[in-house]
């Protein structure tokens, strides 16, 4: 069982689907002829989180019967992607689903018509402005981070052939400039926060700089900011696609599915013919589009406002998901835990953030009206957290910890105060914080170290705590006001909340000695 069968004509339909395989319902080279010669899509980024979602939620829409053209991926930063990930296997794969409960679903994913590499030392390269130019191409997205949406001046300054990949979207945006002025919507699909104005931010440096050089004409820019040609629309996305898992090359290695082999890039990209991911997935979309788009909504996707879209992140990040992932990481580090997973197990840290979700924060939510904020939380503790295949870590998940209190928590908390609510109703939000100071020691709740994650106040936070000692009894704890005054790291001043020393009193319980965390732990979730 290989994917190239799948278009060699050697394709025993039979035994994959004997085997759980669901194999494209489609024509695959009638998708591809058609998107040759009508492309509407090309997805900047070729990553797992790309096949795993985006392109699996094509793959849906075309098995519908209701779409006829595919996807084009273009890869700015590895091309070793696709020489390694998809030409070897004629731009398929295979997308394998994480259950929950321990089981495995595997799809084919046929929705990618081409692979190429967004460079001008490329062949490639005439391929992606002859698609630019073409009047039927509707959008152009990205997964390629955060990090792939920077800029600097020595990039600003190469002129029409920049380095970076918004400056090379920019360059293809001029082709299709002047091709006519052709309509074309932007769609970010990263997990960041307005991510459409961080393209959009991107793309408007370049184009300014080239403008201000005699580069380009004055034309382009009026261009990228005629809102009936070009949109830059934001948009949630939440699924999580870790690299290829030991356990499903086993458990394909057994079906005799042949394209199991893990590959890693000079450029330590990790990924394979084959890609794993949770079952759940979010993608709530701002509707707002020049030149029509492909259907996803027939994959799941959501298409709304962005009034929504900015409602439905508020709620991950603030209520439903991110606050519960801190929760865990401080605590599981300082039991010990390295797997996610793991802590779901343990009645007292499951306890503390299903209490966190459902007591604490709900009562502030937002209901984005798209996804039921009780729902999510559910998904959440019931499927996501518990899952085995996520080989997620507590001490990953505490990277940075001090840059994310404030939005996780600090607003939250200023919620409460501006619509007058009890503040006594926050309980293990603040044993959250409390937790934090502990956590800065370094010190499991057995009296042995660990290592803090990777942050950059860490050093700083350390400093202040560094007076504090596990297990001594009466020690002096006024150092905790430098700390829990600080609005950098909790978005307030926890004091003038009214909080200071409601978590200063649970710090003293979580320095008292050895199995102290888990004895304060066990108390305030009981209690609550």
């Amino acid at each position: 069982m290989k994917l190239t069968d799948i278009l060699n004509g050697q394709l025993n339909a039979a035994e994959w689907e004997q085997k759980g395989y669901e194999l494209p319902k489609f024509n695959i080279k009638a998708v591809r002829e058609r998107t040759a010669k009508e492309p509407t899509w090309v997805h900047f980024g070729g990553g797992n989180i790309f096949r795993a979602f985006p392109a699996a939620m094509l793959n849906d829409a075309l098995n519908s019967g209701q779409y006829d053209r595919g996807v084009i991926v273009a890869e700015t930063f590895d091309f070793e992607v696709v020489d390694k990930a998809y030409t070897p296997y004629n731009n398929l794969s295979l997308l394998v689903s994480l259950q929950s409960d321990g089981n495995i679903e595997k799809k084919v994913i046929a929705s990618v018509t081409e692979a190429l590499k967004a460079d001008y030392q490329f062949s490639d390269w005439s391929r992606l402005v002859d698609i630019f130019r073409n009047p039927s191409l509707q959008m152009v997205s990205f997964t390629i981070t955060e990090k792939g949406y920077g800029f600097c001046d020595a990039d600003l300054s190469r002129g029409l052939q920049p380095a970076f990949a918004l400056g090379k979207v920019t360059a293809l945006l001029y082709e299709r400039f002047e091709a006519g002025c052709l309509p074309l919507t932007i769609q970010s699909m990263d997990n960041c926060s307005h991510n459409g104005d961080k393209v959009k931010a991107g793309v408007m440096a370049y184009a300014e700089r080239w403008v201000a050089d005699g580069l380009v004409p004055q034309g382009f820019l009026d261009y990228l900011r005629d809102e009936t040609k070009i949109t830059f629309p934001w948009s949630m996305i939440d699924k999580i696609t870790p690299r290829p898992h030991e356990k499903v090359k086993e458990l394909l290695m057994q079906d005799g599915f042949e394209d199991n082999d893990y590959i890693e890039t000079e450029k330590h990209t990790f990924t394979a013919p084959f890609v794993n991911a949770e079952e759940v997935q979010y993608l709530v979309i701002e509707d707002h589009y020049t030149n029509g788009r492909p259907p996803l909504h027939l994959g799941g996707a959501l298409y709304t406002t962005r009034e929504t879209v900015d409602k439905v992140e508020t709620m991950k990040v603030t209520t439903c998901l991110n606050p519960l992932h801190t929760a865990m990481s401080i605590y599981g580090c300082m039991l010990g835990y390295t797997l996610i997973s793991a802590e779901m197990q343990d009645a007292d840290l499951r306890a503390f953030i299903q209490k966190i979700g459902y007591i604490e924060a709900m009562p502030v939510v937002t209901d984005p009206g798209v996804l039921n904020p009780y729902e999510f939380i559910g998904a959440v503790i019931n499927r996501r957290l518990p899952n085995p295949f996520m080989p997620d870590a507590p001490q990953r998940i505490a990277m940075d910890t001090s840059q994310k209190l404030p939005i996780r928590f600090g607003e939250t908390i200023k919620k409460y105060l501006d619509r007058q609510l009890d503040m006594q109703n926050l309980v293990l939000i603040p044993l959250v914080l409390a937790g934090y100071a502990r956590y800065l020691k370094g010190v499991l709740d057995d009296g042995t170290p660990f290592e803090p994650s990777p942050d950059p106040l860490l050093q700083e936070l350390q400093a202040i705590v560094a007076p504090l000692e596990v297990g001594r009894g009466d020690q002096d704890y006024s150092c905790l006001r430098q700390l829990y005054s600080r609005k950098d790291v909790f978005g307030l001043d926890l004091y003038e909340a009214g909080l200071g020393e409601q978590i200063e009193g649970m710090v003293r319980e979580l320095f008292a000695g050895k199995g102290a965390v888990r004895a304060t732990l066990h108390k305030y979730v009981q209690a609550r």
